[in-house]
């Protein structure tokens, strides 16, 4: 079975996040002071080949933990869907 994943990566909120502090400060520029506290990510979507949704549920759970996400300074979640 096919499944895909859309994985949401995200710095933790306790750490300072720079990218995002600096589009937070570009948005006063603009005069969009409604916006702040923003978060920079990163958004994965993978193709997974699985025999059903649990494997591919810890297929993901590995990568994430592994190889997408920092842990040390960055969370995840994600969803899976049928292909």
């Amino acid at each position: 079975m096919k499944f895909i994943a859309d994985i949401n990566v995200m710095p933790l909120k306790e750490i300072l996040d720079p990218q995002g502090k600096a589009v937070s400060g570009s948005m006063k520029n603009l005069g969009l002071s409604g916006i702040h506290d923003v978060r920079i990510g990163k958004h994965i979507v993978l193709e997974i080949e699985a025999d059903n949704e649990q494997s591919a549920h810890e297929q993901v759970d590995t990568a994430c933990k592994k190889l997408l996400a920092n842990l040390i300074m960055e969370s995840y979640e994600f969803t899976l869907k049928s292909a």
